[in-house]
Parts: structure tokens; C-alpha cells; sequence
């Protein structure tokens, strides 16, 4: 048995993974891996990962790091806190990256930094629909400066991505913070998010010992976020491929230019 840890619901671990992670009786969203998310979305058996060979590097021989990466991938099966795929979502074809919080909390490093980048590039030569699923504690403090000029990296991919014409869907996940959130997340053409989801720079907690007052109720999370004109629909879990799918096709063959 499992047991929500928002409510104490408990039910099996097979209605859990049924249930993508929500509680069906509070509706908390839970973590969900990268895969599972992927697979979740994908039409049945249209699933390419890409990029699957990048993985991050010790730059800064930052003791005890390699150790922690290591058992990082030992524990999730991954090679990296980012894995992107090309898929069909309702018969439609496009690049889909995940980061998953499970991994380094789904910092962004170099490898984070580089397969996302390869990931837009890949959807601009191929002009398809770019989706990013964000969920990031920040910048990867094991690799420095390094991981801090992914921001820049992603940022300008993006740009580029976008001057020529491709449509980006960013899916703001619970949390995305710090870096990720200063970079690609918030570059969307279209601004999607989980409910409940925290969505800043700086942590609540950080922001309220900054300027030395109490922030106000739902600060930072999704609700909060639409409110105020950053996310433009929150979508939960289950609705999500759905919704996508709707996107993806009222975009289809949008004007491109060269």
C-alpha cells in the first residue's frame, strides 16, 4: 500500500501508478519520473528517445560528486535529470523534454544544459513542436560557473528556436525554481502548469528572510501564478495529454519562417 503524503489516502501501488501520481482524493500531484511521464503521454509505440548518449561531467572535480551521480543513476535508471523523446501526442508528432526532481532534484548542469539545447535544435531542424516539462531546484552546485552558463545555452537555443517560426509549450511542474525557471521554463509561446505547483527564482522561505515580510497565502504556486498573468492555463495530470494534443492541433502547420 502506498499513502498520499497530503492526506493519508492510501491505496495500492498499481492504482497509484494507474493514477499518474494524483491522489484521487485530495488531487495532490505527487513526483513522476521523466519516463513515466514520457509514456504518459505518448501514443502507443511512437516513443524515440533522443540524446540519450549526453551526460553530465565532473568539470570542477568537486569532491564527492562523482560518487553522488553514480548513485543518482543507480536509483533512477537514468543518465541525467533531463530525458527528451520525439513522439506522436494525439497523432501528432513532437520533441518532448522531462526533468525529473527525482534526479539532483533536477538541477541543471551540463549534460541538463546540453541535452535540452540539443533537444530544441532537433525540433527546429526537424520543424516540430517543442514541449518542455520543467521541474528543477536550480543551478547544479557541484559544477559552478558551468552549470550557470546553461541558462544562457538554453535561453538562446530557444530564441532561435522561436525566430524561426516553431511553436514552444513550456509545462511548468511543482517545483521549478533558481535557474531553469530564469531560463527556458519561462520562454513558452504557451504557459502550462500542474496545480499547486511552486513556480519562482528564490524560494518562499528565501524571499520572506529577504525583505523581512510575510508573503502572502499561495505565494509563487500555479493558482497564484495565473492569477497574475504568468501561466496561462493549469492543467492537471490526467488532462494533460489531452490538452496537448488539442494545442498541437490547433497549431498545426502554423506559418514557418525560413
Amino acid at each position: 500500500m502506498t499513502t498520499c503524503p497530503a492526506c493519508g489516502h492510501e491505496m495500492t501501488q498499481a492504482a497509484w501508478h494507474a493514477q499518474l501520481f494524483v491522489c484521487p482524493n485530495c488531487g495532490a500531484h505527487q513526483p513522476i519520473s521523466a519516463r513515466e511521464r514520457l509514456l504518459s503521454l505518448a501514443d502507443e509505440n511512437t516513443l524515440c528517445e533522443i540524446g540519450a548518449d549526453v551526460v553530465g561531467k565532473d568539470v570542477l572535480s568537486f569532491p564527492g560528486y562523482e560518487s553522488k551521480l553514480s548513485a543518482q543513476r543507480e536509483k533512477t535508471g537514468m543518465q541525467e535529470a533531463v530525458m527528451t523523446a520525439q513522439m506522436k501526442i494525439g497523432g501528432r508528432d513532437a520533441v518532448v523534454c522531462v526533468l525529473d526532481s527525482q534526479f539532483f532534484m533536477g538541477s541543471m548542469g551540463i549534460g541538463v544544459g546540453e541535452k535540452v539545447t540539443q533537444a530544441i535544435e532537433y525540433a527546429a531542424a526537424k520543424s516540430l513542436p517543442l514541449i518542455i516539462f520543467s521541474a528543477s531546484g536550480g543551478a547544479r552546485m557541484q559544477e559552478g560557473f558551468f552549470s550557470l552558463m546553461q541558462m544562457a545555452k538554453t535561453s538562446a537555443a530557444v530564441a532561435e528556436f522561436s525566430e524561426k517560426g516553431g511553436l514552444f509549450i513550456s509545462v511548468l511542474t511543482h517545483p521549478t525554481t533558481g535557474g531553469v525557471t530564469a531560463s527556458f521554463a519561462s520562454l513558452g509561446d504557451i504557459m502550462l502548469a500542474e496545480p499547486n505547483a511552486l513556480i519562482g527564482f528564490a524560494g518562499p522561505r528565501v524571499i520572506e528572510q529577504t525583505i523581512g515580510q510575510r508573503l502572502p497565502e499561495g505565494f509563487q504556486r500555479s493558482e497564484f501564478q495565473q492569477a497574475h498573468g504568468f501561466v496561462d492555463q493549469i492543467v492537471p495530470r490526467g488532462e494533460m495529454k489531452n490538452v496537448l494534443a488539442s494545442l498541437l492541433k490547433l497549431h498545426e502547420g502554423g506559418v514557418r519562417r525560413a
